[in-house]
């Protein structure tokens, strides 16, 4: 990739504490990111996808700096922000923005849609009182809401409608990056599509780059340049969105794939199901964390460690079988 990427991370780590005991000392810690690296281009697209539990959100909050992370780098636009101070960080509020799953959890129930989407112009000190007005309605506009909507508040409207006012306050500072945190899967299926229509036509017309989380491989699959398949705080598999649902070579990706619907009744299908469910990132097993899970286990797999390797070019699998 020729052009430098807008955002760079390196070796990112997230421990959260567990303090036990009747001193409550930290003797452990939760590694809901453990060692992940990767990159967006400028106008890029990657999909990161992975059962729950397996760190996704967290690792998007850490690189919107909701969380600061216990170790690595998360540089934008060529400036770790991994360690700014909150003062520090304000400037670079404006370029990383964030859609979350539940609407209704993010929007204030008590303001209404026109104080929602003209609060961070307040905070960022953007206009004055009259452009911050029509910057509002124009963000209607731009979402497919009427300017009636913002003297509305978010209980007056339904789901898909409440996600496109989530979609319109991300977009209020003209971000450069947005973190779009499983924005469709509280949504009824015919309302994700448009919803996923206009993330599209968004990054069309402003050039945004998107970090996509979602457990579901289906709907990254519309959106995403590149996918990341997350396993348990790490990387397991990364490549073109193509490549992914053509050619999965980690056992888990194959498994996820798998269990996508096939909207054909008369097609028998044979399916690589997992069994159990995602180990505690407390207690990880040794080796492969996925080895109790997987089909392919060996040995060694409970013994060795297994690092992102480059199966192809752009293609890069963590499984000691695929390299044997």
């Amino acid at each position: 990739m020729s052009e430098s990427p807008l955002l760079r991370v390196r070796d990112l780590r997230m421990h959260f504490p567990v303090r036990e005991g009747v001193l409550l000392r930290a003797r452990r810690a939760n590694r809901a990111v453990d060692g992940v690296s990767f990159d967006i281009a400028p106008g890029e697209t990657l999909g990161l996808v992975g059962e729950s539990g397996c760190g996704k959100s967290t690792l998007g909050r850490c690189i919107a700096r909701l969380y600061k992370p216990s170790a690595g780098s998360i540089e934008f636009d060529g400036t770790d922000i991994a360690g700014l101070s909150q003062r520090a960080l304000l400037p670079f509020r404006r370029d990383i923005q964030m859609i979350f799953q539940d609407p209704m959890e993010s929007l204030n129930a008590r303001h209404t849609v026109g104080d929602i989407l003209e609060e961070p112009l307040i905070i960022h000190r953007m206009g004055d009182r009259a452009w911050r007005t029509r910057r509002v309605a124009e963000l209607l506009e731009i979402v497919g809401l009427p300017a009636r909507s913002v003297s509305r508040y978010p209980f007056e409207f339904s789901g898909g409608q409440r996600q496109r006012i989530g979609i319109a306050r991300a977009i209020a500072l003209n971000p450069r990056l947005i973190i779009c945190d499983e924005p469709v899967s509280a949504l009824d299926v015919s309302i994700q599509s448009q919803i996923l229509n206009l993330l599209v036509d968004l990054q069309r017309e402003f050039g945004l780059s998107y970090l996509f989380i979602a457990h579901d491989l289906a709907v990254v699959k519309h959106v995403s340049d590149r996918i990341a398949i997350m396993y348990l705080g790490k990387f397991v598999e990364t490549a073109a969105g193509a490549t992914v649902y053509r050619n999965p070579r980690h056992p888990y990706t194959r498994s996820l794939i798998d269990a996508i619907p096939v909207p054909d009744p008369h097609r028998v299908a044979q399916r690589q199901i997992i069994v159990g469910d995602v180990p505690s990132p407390i207690d990880p097993p040794p080796g492969c964390a996925f080895h109790p899970r997987c089909p392919r286990a060996v040995a060694s797999c409970a013994a060795t460690a297994p690092q992102l390797g480059e199966f192809a070019p752009g293609h890069r699998v963590a499984c000691i079988r695929e390299f044997e």
